[in-house]
C-alpha cells in the first residue's frame, strides 16, 4: 500500500498545475478507508497541502461502508484531517442488503450512524429506492429512520441495472422481478414530501440537505467547476477536456515510478460543453443560468436552447425565474430525458 501512496503522491506533484484556483474540498472515496491507515490520510492531507493551495475550510470527505466503521476509526479519521463522512447505508431492512448484495447487514447501518454522529456533525448518507421488493411503507420507514439520527445530509438514488451484470442477466432471464419505474416515481414523490416535512432543501435532484450542509464537493461539479482527481481509475475535468487513469494497478504503479501519469483524455466541443452543462445545471435547484450560455455560448445559443425549451415550457415541465431555466417539482424525476431534449446537436 506504500507504494500506491507514494505513487499518488508523485502523481499529485506532477499534476500540481492541472487546478488554477485554491482547492475548496478533498475527497477519499473508492474504498480509501479499508486500504490505507488513518496516518497514511493524514500524511496524504498534508501532502496536498504542500502541492496545493488547499482552502483552510475546505470540505474533506472520507467515503466508508457500514462494516468499516468504528468508533476508533471514526477517532482516528477526525484526528487526521476529514471533517465530513459519507456511509453508503443504502437500505435499513435486510432483505434489501442481501438483495443488492452489501457486506452490512440492517444492524449495521443502525449502529454505525449512532457511532459516526458522535464524532461528527457534518454527515451525508445514501439510500436506495426502487428495486423489485422495496415496498412504498418501507421505503417511508427507511427515510424515517435516517432522519431521526439528524443525518445532514442525505443522497437518494433510484436503483439502476447496469448491462451485463449478474443482476441485468437475472431480471433478463426472468429470474428475478424488472424494475418498476412508475414504483420508482411514486417513491421519488414520497422522498420529496418526507424530507420536505424535515426541513431538507431539496438541492439537486437526488441531494438533501439541512441549511448550511450542501455537499461542496458534488456541488462543485454540478457548477462545472475544475476537479482533479487521483490513482487509478480516477477521473478529471478543466473545463475543456477530461481525462481518466488506467484502472490497472500494476501499470499505475510502473508509470508514476518513471514520472508519468497514466490516462487517457477527450478534448471537449463547444457543443459537448454546453450539453454537459446542460445535464448537470438542470438538475440542481438554481436551474441553467440562462446569462452564462449568453456569455460563455453566445446569445444565438442561448435563443436556440430557449426555442428548444418551449414545448416542456408549454408543458410546464420548465420555468423561468431570475434569468434561470429550471424544472418545476413534477418534472423532477424526469429531469434526464427533459435535459437531453435541451441537448443542442
Amino acid at each position: 500500500m506504500q507504494e500506491m501512496l507514494n505513487a499518488i503522491k508523485q502523481e499529485a506533484v506532477l499534476q500540481k498545475n492541472y487546478l488554477t484556483n485554491p482547492v475548496e474540498t478533498i475527497y477519499f472515496g473508492g474504498g480509501t478507508p479499508s486500504l490505507y491507515s488513518a496516518n497514511d490520510i493524514q500524511n496524504l492531507i498534508t501532502h496536498l497541502q504542500q502541492v496545493f493551495t488547499v482552502l483552510p475550510n475546505a470540505e474533506i470527505t472520507l467515503e466508508a461502508n457500514p462494516d468499516d466503521i468504528t468508533e476508533e476509526k471514526l477517532q482516528a479519521w477526525q484526528q487526521a484531517g476529514i471533517n465530513r463522512i459519507s456511509i453508503g447505508i443504502q437500505s435499513f431492512l435486510a432483505q434489501d442488503l442481501i438483495w443488492m448484495n452489501r457486506a452490512h447487514n440492517n444492524l449495521d447501518a443502525i449502529q454505525c450512524l449512532h457511532l459516526a454522529t458522535k464524532y461528527f456533525k457534518n454527515i451525508t448518507a445514501d439510500l436506495i429506492y426502487g428495486s423489485p421488493f422495496l415496498t412504498n411503507e418501507q421505503w417511508q420507514k427507511n427515510i424515517e429512520t435516517i432522519v431521526q439520527f439528524n443525518i445532514p445530509h442525505i443522497s437518494c438514488y433510484a436503483l439502476t441495472v447496469e448491462p451485463k451484470t449478474a443482476l441485468h442477466n437475472l431480471m433478463a432471464k426472468n429470474k428475478s422481478p424488472k424494475i418498476d419505474t412508475d414504483k420508482q416515481a411514486a417513491q421519488f414523490e414520497i422522498l420529496v414530501n418526507t424530507l420536505s416535512l424535515a426541513n431538507y432543501e431539496h438541492y439537486e435532484i437526488s441531494n438533501f440537505a439541512k441549511q448550511g450542509f450542501r455537499s461542496k464537493h458534488n456541488s462543485s461539479y454540478w457548477q462545472g467547476k475544475s476537479y482533479l482527481g487521483l490513482g487509478p481509475s480516477a477521473h478529471s475535468f478543466n473545463g475543456v477536456s477530461r481525462q481518466w487513469n488506467i484502472s490497472n494497478n500494476a501499470l499505475y504503479l510502473k508509470s508514476l515510478a518513471n514520472n508519468i501519469i497514466p490516462y487517457e483524455e477527450e478534448i471537449l466541443t463547444a457543443t459537448q460543453q454546453l450539453n454537459e452543462y446542460i445535464m448537470t445545471a438542470l438538475r440542481t435547484i438554481e436551474g441553467i443560468s440562462l446569462q452564462l450560455i449568453a456569455e460563455k455560448f453566445g446569445t444565438v445559443t442561448k435563443e436556440n436552447l430557449l426555442a428548444r425549451a418551449n414545448q416542456p415550457l408549454q408543458q410546464n415541465m420548465l420555468m423561468i425565474k431570475n434569468n434561470f431555466l429550471l424544472l418545476t417539482p413534477q418534472a423532477k424525476f424526469l429531469a434526464d430525458g427533459i435535459a437531453a431534449d435541451l441537448f443542442a446537436d
